[in-house]
């Protein structure tokens, strides 16, 4: 999918802020200032290279943590930057690969799929007509909706984990109970994973334009308001591995009560049967002189003492709180 965004009187235009492409007249038509390819066609990318004098790379998206190879600038002038962006996505959270490139004043970004932050900035272009003004400001504004959904996120993850945190710090959590916690858990550290890797890359992307001295003033303020907020961003992922590994020790603690619960009755039970295991042995002896063979209550004596030895440790462990 192919879709373009132009500017007119300093607005970013459009009904819905875009105008999807299907036919090579129709991008001859337009002078955009973004360009956004979704899952591009060769076709596709053909028609970006006879309107526009760019080719784009077949391995344009792969996974390079290389920074020479996702932040560079061609000898004609092409800037190139490789950003991963956030999906906060109930069943699958993941991180985005979309490359950037920035030539003759148009701003290229290619995708597999759409992104929140992307439907996040043409919603702010709808309700603040003048936000937009040239193709750097649509690379700015983007990092700086990425920052603010990253921070949705973040406080997504603080709900939940408040959930979380009122079925652990209960009196008793079963097996069942804390193998959902777990789950729960191991989720949420996941996604907050993955925004501190999300933040630390729009930090290194930011900081990459900066340094490129391709920012007016302007842009260079709002640039390093982009910075501090991902700086705010940092404070509290760290803050939120802390409690998630809280939460993570405190439900763990409680599967291994249960299993000393477990434990602690099988050795009451093993320390019980121990007497009558012993008298058992002593009366399954084959001697010939045993005086009690031949008494006609020795058999009811025998189950009797055994018995007591049973119920005496009992008693006794009961007393003691142990059988709790």
């Amino acid at each position: 999918m192919l879709n373009v965004f132009t500017l007119d009187n300093g607005r970013l235009k459009g009904g819905l802020f875009q105008e999807e492409i299907e036919s090579p007249e129709a991008l001859a038509q337009s002078r955009p200032v973004w360009v956004d390819l979704e899952d591009p066609s060769a076709e596709e990318k053909g028609w970006i290279r006879d309107r526009f004098g760019l080719v784009i790379p077949e391995n344009i998206v792969d996974d390079d943590l290389e920074e020479s190879a996702r932040f560079y600038e061609e000898d004609n002038g092409e800037l190139h930057i490789r950003s991963d962006f956030l999906i906060d996505d109930d069943s699958s959270p993941r991180n985005v690969r979309v490359a950037f490139i920035l030539y003759n004043n148009v701003l290229f970004s290619v995708h597999k799929e759409d992104l929140p932050v992307f439907r996040l900035l043409r919603l702010r272009a709808r309700r603040i007509p003048a936000l937009i003004e040239d193709a750097k400001d649509v690379l700015l504004k983007l990092y700086d909706a990425d920052a603010e959904y990253s921070a949705d996120v973040l406080e997504g993850i603080y709900d939940s984990l408040e959930k979380v945190s009122s079925r652990v710090l209960k009196s008793e959590v079963n097996d069942t109970e804390a193998a959902e916690v777990l789950a729960a858990i191991a989720r949420e550290e996941d996604l907050n994973g993955r925004i501190r890797r999300n933040v630390m890359d729009t930090r290194r992307a930011v900081s990459f334009m900066m340094r490129s001295r391709m920012l007016n003033a302007e842009q260079f303020e709002e640039s390093r308001q982009i910075l501090r907020d991902i700086d705010s961003l940092d404070s509290h992922t760290a803050f939120l591995f802390d409690k998630i590994n809280f939460l993570m020790d405190a439900t763990v603690g409680f599967i291994n009560i249960n299993q000393n619960k477990i434990i602690k009755i099988f050795s009451v039970a093993s320390v019980a049967l121990l007497p009558p295991t012993l008298i058992a042995s002593v009366y399954g002896m084959n001697f010939k002189f045993m005086p009690e063979l031949d008494w006609s209550w020795g058999y009811p004596y025998a189950l009797l003492l055994m018995a007591a030895s049973v119920a005496a440790p009992l008693i006794y462990f009961r007393r003691k709180g142990w059988m709790r």
